[in-house]
């Protein structure tokens, strides 16, 4: 996405205060950092000789290309980030992604321009990624630990309550989603996180939109469809005829849908800054998942019933 410039679209809607928090791939948030860093991509073809861009030191992404050194050179400055930071034991991915960002405003000014990272630290928008070592910001880290001997550490238990957290204070809880994978399921299992873990109803998502080009017969969407999510508690009941999974490219269908939100009547909202409450809105997790827990049935009680469902 951030390579064929979708991040663009990001960006806007972050500054008009339509998005809240977003969870992404680290390989989007890692490619994302070309543009901060103002590393030039270029539109290729999907169909080139790629031994022969191999030879040549080219990177190809389906159509777009560029050259190795700028992966080498978005490395570089990674490692050097962390170096620099003091960032030291667990931490949430969040707070890697806003820390990031900070750096790059300030060594890079104006690269939130273009950059997805750099645009969410200024616009408080907190970014969190479902498998931080799958990607060349995960791989760095891990460099950090092991030729530094740095004790940074990225904790997914605090991106999972933190994002429960987010999702519990909120009136009104809805995604879209673009393509699916982990990123999709990490942020939909926060409702069953609630209810099926912490003992707190929140009753499902009151809109959910997808753009994808999987299909469900396969068993690649990820978290299934709105309807059998329903059955998880991800999705409201009484919302699902409003759901809405557009089977299309992302890269066509994305900035449509966003050239319709900005042009819309309420196309700016005032922006909530979670990337700063996180700590706060855990806490208020905490003491509600503790009051609730409270007047959980006991494991006697729950097998009685089963016993009985069984036997029926």
């Amino acid at each position: 996405m951030t390579p064929a410039g979708l991040g663009g679209c990001v960006i806007e809607l972050m500054e008009r205060g339509l998005v809240d928090f977003i969870i992404s791939t680290g390989a989007n948030l890692y490619h994302d950092l070309h543009y901060a860093l103002n590393f030039t991509l270029h539109r290729g073809s999907p169909f080139l000789d790629d031994v022969e861009l191999y030879e040549q030191g080219i990177i190809r992404i389906y159509d777009v290309l560029f050259p190795a050194t700028v992966l080498l050179e978005t490395d570089a400055y990674i490692r050097d980030f962390l170096a620099r930071s003091g960032l030291s034991g667990p931490i949430a991915t969040a707070e890697l992604h806003y820390r990031l960002g900070l750096d790059l405003l300030e060594r890079y000014p104006g690269c939130d321009e273009h950059s997805v990272v750099a645009s969410a630290a200024k616009s408080g928008v907190p970014i969190y990624t479902s498998s931080p070592g799958d990607s060349s910001i995960g791989m760095n880290i891990a460099y950090h630990e092991l030729m530094n001997g740095g004790t940074l550490m990225i904790d997914p238990n605090r991106d999972v309550n933190e994002i429960c957290a987010i999702v519990l204070a909120g009136t009104k809880n809805g995604c879209v989603i673009l393509g699916g994978g982990s990123p999709k399921n990490f942020y939909l299992q926060a409702q069953p996180t609630l209810w099926e873990v912490y003992s707190i109803p929140k009753g499902g998502n009151d809109y959910f939109i997808q753009i994808t080009t999987d299909q469900v017969v396969w068993g690649g969407l990820s978290g299934a469809t709105p309807s059998e999510a329903v059955s998880w508690g991800k999705v409201n009941p009484g919302v699902l005829p409003d759901t809405v999974v557009a089977y299309a490219d992302s890269t066509i269908a994305f900035p449509l849908f966003c050239e319709y939100a900005v042009g819309g009547a309420n196309n700016r909202r005032t922006r909530k800054g979670l990337v700063h409450r996180r700590q706060e809105l855990v806490g208020t997790l905490k003491r509600e998942a503790m009051e609730a827990i409270k007047s959980r049935p006991s494991p006697d009680a729950v097998h009685t019933i089963s016993d009985v469902d069984r036997d029926r």
